[in-house]
């Protein structure tokens, strides 16, 4: 049985008459990484205020772990980067850590440890304003991780920093995740959601288009890319086979969308037996991205 780490039930929250959250329910489990992924405006950041208690809901209920937690205790085992970090800027990163320890009353022994996690052990008795934004940002996980959270939560993790630095932090996420600590990000990249995740909640203006495991997200079987002299007999072909859905043709171009798996030599073996010679065929696989971006539109 998955042990829950937080569920969330029919939640909305209105501001005035915008309903930045609508009817919104998912379940986190433990052990896995979670991107509530939508555009800027679909209500990651709302939803994420909700339950770590920083907004208040207008209607519906989330509770953490098994629900016999108060939100408040339940806290105390979540790590949480909603805001740019605050940190002092002209105390050392060390020095920044202990104020945190104090605060959430943990052990000094813990910083070392935790810098050594996001890479700046080496960095520790720098002032923090010497520290690129990249690095600001390693800190603030290397703080949220402070207390050994059941759960850490990233808000756009890797907002406004440069390749190296989205990097970083993207393969810091991932070594977290695989100590058995779950994450919850939310995130406008989709592939920086294809890359850390191994589920995703698509949100489009508040409400809940998917949520599942992002590979039975990517799991469509491709599409092909044809060309013939024959076409329209190859269009009879594909509209009369249950293995093809969707068929797209753009002058020469058709491309036909699979239902099924099948490989390219044969679907051209197949055209050959039926008298179809293929002067173009290439295989590709639809992106994350492609299936996204038909999420949003259809909606639209």
């Amino acid at each position: 049985m998955e042990q829950s780490i937080l569920t969330i039930n029919n939640l909305t929250k209105k501001f005035g008459y915008l309903t930045a959250v609508k009817d919104l329910s998912f379940t986190i489990n433990k052990g896995n990484v979670y991107g509530i992924l939508g555009p800027n405006g679909s209500g990651k950041s709302t939803t994420l205020g909700i339950v770590l208690n920083v907004v208040n809901k207008t209607s519906g209920d989330f509770h953490w772990f098994d629900g016999n937690t108060t939100t408040h205790d339940a806290l105390k085992q979540v790590g949480a980067i909603i805001e740019r970090p605050n940190f002092y800027p002209y105390m050392t990163a060390a020095e920044n850590l202990k104020l945190v320890c104090r605060i959430k009353g943990v052990d000094y022994s813990k910083i070392d440890e935790k810098l050594e996690v996001v890479g700046l052990l080496d960095r520790k008795n720098h002032q923090f304003k010497t520290y690129s934004l990249g690095m600001k940002q390693r800190l603030a996980i290397a703080s949220a991780l402070l207390n050994d959270p059941e759960i850490l939560i990233l808000d756009e993790p890797t907002n406004g920093l440069d390749p190296q630095g989205i990097h970083q932090i993207r393969k810091i996420i991932k070594e977290i995740a695989a100590n058995g600590t779950t994450i919850l990000l939310a995130s406008h990249l989709l592939d920086e959601v294809e890359k850390v995740c191994s589920h995703v909640v698509v949100l489009r203006k508040g409400e809940k288009l998917y949520s599942g495991r992002v590979d039975e997200m990517i799991n469509s079987y491709g599409y092909f890319e044809l060309k013939t002299e024959k076409q329209d007999e190859l269009l009879k072909i594909l509209e009369n086979n249950p293995d093809f859905g969707k068929l797209k043709v753009e002058g020469e171009l058709i491309t036909a969308f699979l239902n099924e798996p099948m490989s390219a030599s044969d679907f051209n073996k197949m055209m050959f037996d039926e008298g179809i010679v293929l002067s173009h065929l290439v295989k590709r696989k639809e992106s994350l991205e492609e299936q996204f971006l038909q999420l949003t539109d259809n909606l639209n």
